[in-house]
């Protein structure tokens, strides 16, 4: 395993600020670009599947199928069983592992996806070669993250200026890639994928109920989850800067004119046949 390997963190961590926003994902909202290509009896693995609702979403999408979810936190898996129980499905398990060496023998799935993933490890491209690995011929790898830098938001605000700042810095001493939206292609040719789509969608947080939300997970996140731990251990920022970002989060989710947008690049590449 190479340095990078070794040394990328996941930023956030799973406190509940962080959950907050990972249990809203579903299918729809989070990998509708893919959601075309499934067919009933596929075999998918999940990637980074955290709280497992997504692959809940998938597992119902494949009823003559099965879904298998993957995280390297084993403590979050017992919540992603908890899910997929919850929901009656008897089509989806779960386990631990590492994108950088999937215990899987080759051309297992017909679908390999992972939401929000390849940002936080340190060879992407050698993450989306295993997933390609474990693929089968024909089959489809499925890839979505969010792009930082081309997040944007209304009013103006100083301090969401400075949380932008941070965060990247944070990711990035932590081995990650907080840009990865825009270099999903690039990172799956350089993989040797050759039959790449490459589309984007975006969240959008306009209305009162989902600025309170969004500021809210994201004013919590930035003084109690480990992305807080790792931006004041790291030297990134002090307590008073951290509960500065914290409360610029908040004033931007009191604005009856505020408005955030979170870019996601996206890529469904073919394996060869």
């Amino acid at each position: 395993m190479s340095k990078a390997q070794e040394t990328a963190v996941y930023t956030h961590g799973h406190h509940e600020s962080v959950l907050r926003s990972h249990t809203w994902r579903t299918a729809a909202n989070s990998a509708a670009y893919l959601l075309g290509s499934l067919k009933p009896h596929m075999k998918i693995l999940d990637v980074g599947c955290g709280p497992g609702t997504i692959t809940a979403d998938l597992a119902a999408l494949v009823p003559d199928g099965h879904v298998t979810g993957v995280d390297q936190a084993p403590e979050i898996l017992d919540q992603a069983r908890d899910t997929a129980a919850g929901r009656g499905l008897t089509n989806v398990e779960f386990a631990v592992a590492d994108v950088h060496t999937l215990d899987f023998p080759d051309d297992t799935f017909c679908v390999v996806h992972a939401h929000q993933v390849l940002q936080h490890v340190g060879d992407p491209v050698g993450a989306l070669r295993e997933m390609k690995r474990v693929t089968k011929p024909g089959g489809f790898i499925a890839v979505r993250d969010s792009d930082y830098a081309a997040m944007t938001w209304y009013p103006a605000s100083r301090g969401m200026d400075d949380w932008l700042d941070l965060y990247r810095r944070v990711a990035r001493a932590n081995g990650g890639e907080p840009d990865a939206g825009r270099r999903l292609k690039s990172w799956a040719l350089r993989a040797g994928l050759t039959d790449v789509t490459a589309t984007s969608s975006t969240w959008t947080f306009a209305t009162p109920d989902e600025r309170a939300w969004w500021s809210g997970l994201w004013a919590d996140r930035t003084l109690a989850s480990a992305y807080a731990e790792r931006a004041t251990e790291g030297g990134h920022a002090g307590a008073g800067q951290l509960r500065a970002v914290s409360e610029a989060w908040r004033e931007w989710g009191r604005q009856e004119d505020g408005w955030f947008s979170v870019l996601h690049g996206e890529i469904l590449c073919r394996k060869e046949a």
